[in-house]
């Protein structure tokens, strides 16, 4: 019974390593990639490691290209969508889960309908209002893209992580005194702060990796984001500079890589269990 069980953990722990190796092998070739020298990479070799660590990929990146300047770009829209993403869908999330309503049932149709439309039919009328507007070639008009296509779903995230809190903890603290805007920052908050990390992390990684509508309303070469400047690696016929495009991707995965670390205590479960015990 015992061998059995050692086996089992053996075999359970040699899956995860292997499933591990599977997500992290294309990232470890980007690296080793963007590490060879270019004379390696087009040798025709099948090594994975490079024979000799060469930087000549990410000084040509950052010497040529304006990578710096469209992971500004790309970080000032993903920020600001975030924060106002954030602030619109945690309270919405809490009406619609308190204050039921028939509103509500067609809210949720309308977050679970818009999930289904492709981006290439809304992006038409979307281009048509902010031409009219003035915003196509712009941050701004691209913040506002943002903050539109991600509301839905971070408000259903929301909207579940919300329910699962129980209605006694804020009944608790109403009999004890305390007024709805101490029972929201004072109880609610501080459970919801997981739920917060994940929806931000995701509202943020979701503009961060976004090309389309950044490739349709950018033109200015001044104003485009990362995953527009990363294209620019590809040749009209696919034929891409393997080195450099190697070195840009590790580039701009920093960012998103330490706001996850730095995030990473907010991913706490288990807030609520043992909330109404004792």
């Amino acid at each position: 019974m015992i061998k059995l069980k050692l086996i089992t953990n053996i075999l359970i722990h040699g899956l995860i390593i292997g499933y591990l190796l599977f997500l992290l092998f294309p990232l470890f070739w980007v690296l080793a990639s963007s590490l060879k020298s270019t004379q390696e990479i087009y040798s025709g070799l099948a090594a994975i490691l490079p024979k000799k660590i060469s930087f000549e990929h990410y000084l040509s990146v950052i010497n040529g290209q304006q990578i710096f300047r469209s992971m500004w770009n790309s970080l000032i829209v993903g920020v600001l969508s975030t924060i106002i993403v954030i602030v619109l869908s945690v309270p919405a999330a809490y009406a619609m889960v308190r204050y039921k309503s028939t509103v509500n049932n067609v809210i949720l149709g309308w977050i679970l309908a818009s999930q289904i439309f492709p981006v290439i039919l809304v992006m038409i009328p979307l281009y048509i209002l902010l031409r009219h507007l003035g915003l196509t070639d712009s941050l701004t008009g691209l913040t506002i893209i943002y903050i539109v296509w991600s509301i839905p779903f971070v408000l259903w995230m929301m909207h579940g992580y919300v329910k699962s809190i129980p209605l006694e903890l804020e009944e608790a603290a109403v009999i004890d005194g305390a007024s709805r805007l101490q029972v929201i920052y004072k109880i609610l908050l501080p459970l919801l702060l997981p739920a917060i990390g994940a929806s931000a992390l995701f509202a943020f990684i979701s503009s961060w990796n976004e090309f389309f509508f950044a490739f349709v309303l950018m033109k200015s070469p001044s104003l485009v984001t990362l995953q527009v400047e990363l294209a620019r690696y590809t040749g009209m016929e696919g034929q891409a500079r393997t080195g450099p495009l190697a070195a840009a991707s590790i580039l701009a995965t920093i960012p998103s890589t330490v706001l996850f670390l730095f995030m990473r205590k907010w991913f706490t479960t288990g807030l609520v269990s043992g909330a109404l015990k004792g």
